[in-house]
């Protein structure tokens, strides 16, 4: 029994060995990616974080290197703060607000030419099916339309269709 703990403790000594031959390292996309082989080239030595022993390198050259001063041409802007924030919302919110009220004023107006229309052609269709015409007058009595006056009406009802119907 002795021997079987013994043979057991040799192996995961070995099995450590073999992990302490691991590289590891943050690819650019931060993900961590663990390998037997090094990190290809275009990882720089500030993303490994574990190498072989003696493979590691020594990262106090690159802290002693000044950071590169940021470009000009692209300032850094700071988060917007909850109150601006709340006031793009707010911003948002009208403009759209606005934007539906148009819609619906546009969708109405739409929706009443289209009645003036479809009123106009049923004016125009009866003024041109030969029947007889009543109308009131302005003391309330019937009277039907003459040649004259039918023809009167005709022009208007094109009229009306023409500047309804467009």
């Amino acid at each position: 029994m002795k021997l079987v703990r013994a043979g057991v403790a040799a192996v995961l000594l070995g099995a450590c060995a073999l992990a302490q031959a691991q590289w590891a390292w943050k690819d650019a996309n931060g993900r961590p990616v663990y390998s037997d082989q090094p990190p290809p080239a275009s990882v720089p030595a500030a993303r490994v974080f574990k190498a072989p022993r003696g493979h590691m390198p020594d990262l106090r050259e690159q802290l002693r290197q000044p950071d590169p001063a940021p470009s000009p041409s692209a300032p850094t802007k700071a988060a917007p703060t909850l109150a601006e924030r709340n006031a793009a919302y707010e911003q948002r919110r009208a403009a759209a607000a606005e934007l539906a009220g148009r819609a619906a004023d546009e969708a109405k107006s739409r929706a009443q030419r289209t009645a003036s229309c479809e009123n106009a052609r049923q004016n125009q269709r009866a003024l041109e099916g030969g029947g007889r015409i009543v109308r009131y007058n302005d003391k309330g009595e019937r009277e039907v339309l003459g040649d004259a006056q039918r023809a009167e009406e005709s022009r208007r009802s094109v009229a009306a269709v023409a500047e309804h119907c467009k």
